[in-house]
């Protein structure tokens, strides 16, 4: 009787260990932005929670995701957060070699430029090309070195790129404006600081994010998207990117969706059919968005919370 015991407990235990070497697992690239490491955790607690797999969240650049992605080794299998026109200098490389897939369910991003309302009523701002005007860039002139400050995006983004030919090609550099690449959360940070003190600041903004529920800011005007006035070329593409880049046009409407390296397919197939059901609205991820960077939350907590606010979503994802 112990022996028949014994032999069903040995039995159970390699079992489960059977199973366990069994689970799918990925490693998840988190870019950086709040809104990309909201999309992350998300992921990986469906995995993680629902499916009963592996996540590993692994920060990195754009390149550095696009490349291991490239390469399969397992290093960084999947980016969170892939605008579109914007990163297709790395998805036109890897998406037609066959390394990158795509998620078929994209939701819409707009881009433009904000300043905060208060700004805008005091300095009469409804237009980009207002703030060339003398008195708004002395207004932006926060160290006093006869600049306006203008913050462009992070280093390592593509619409960083986009925006310092923009500014440039709307003749803003040549009225006194200075462009600013700095991490989001300083951005996040002057913003505020800028409409306590009742400073002026312009910057970058998109949505989804979380800065429409941070502070009232306003997008402002830009000449219509015309594809004819928007040829950007990124540093990827040709290190004379700046100057034979031209973009003199608000940027279309954008596609966002995320990307996994195609080696995931075979040692996590149901991993990547969840990627593949995958879709959510910009609102959901500015809603993620907020909870972490004001109420400065936990992504992962944040996303958790999510899942079970909409769990029906959740479930079609997984085909339950």
């Amino acid at each position: 009787m112990k022996l028949v015991k014994n032999t069903l407990i040995a039995g159970l235990i390699t079992l489960f260990v059977s199973f366990s070497s069994y689970a799918e697992k990925v490693a998840i690239g988190d870019p950086g932005w709040t809104g990309a490491t909201a999309i992350a955790n998300l992921l990986s607690a469906v995995v993680t929670d629902k499916m009963g797999g592996e996540a590993d969240l692994v920060p990195g650049n754009n390149t550095a995701i696009y490349q291991a992605m490239d390469r399969g080794k397992g290093e960084i299998e999947v980016h969170p957060d892939i605008w579109l026109p914007n990163q297709e200098a790395y998805t036109n490389e890897y998406v037609p070699k066959g390394t990158v897939k795509l998620s078929s369910n994209p939701y819409e991003g707009n881009q433009g430029y904000c300043v905060s309302q208060d700004f805008a009523k005091k300095m009469n701002i409804t237009s980009i090309f207002d703030l060339g005007r003398p008195e708004v860039v002395k207004e932006m002139d926060s160290d006093g070195n006869g600049k306006g400050e203008f913050w462009i995006g992070a280093d390592g983004w593509a619409s960083a790129n986009v925006n310092q030919v923009k500014l440039r090609d709307y003749k803003l550099y040549d009225a006194g404006v200075e462009p600013i690449r700095a991490a989001e959360a300083v951005k996040n940070a002057r913003v505020l600081d800028s409409i306590k003190k009742g400073e002026g600041y312009g910057f970058y903004c998109y949505k989804p994010h979380a800065i429409w529920g941070m502070a009232d800011v306003v997008m402002l005007d830009e000449p219509t998207y015309d594809p004819e006035k928007y040829k950007m070329i990124q540093p990827k593409a040709d290190p004379d990117w700046y100057n034979k880049s031209y973009v003199a046009s608000k940027d279309a409407l954008k596609n966002i969706q995320i990307g996994w390296a195609t080696s995931l397919e075979a040692h996590a197939p149901a991993i990547v059919e969840f990627f593949n059901n995958f879709q959510i609205t910009a609102d959901d991820v500015s809603w993620m968005a907020f909870e972490v960077s004001v109420n400065e939350r936990d992504p992962a907590e944040v996303a958790r919370e999510w899942m079970a606010n909409n769990a029906e979503t959740v479930d079609g994802w997984l085909g339950l």
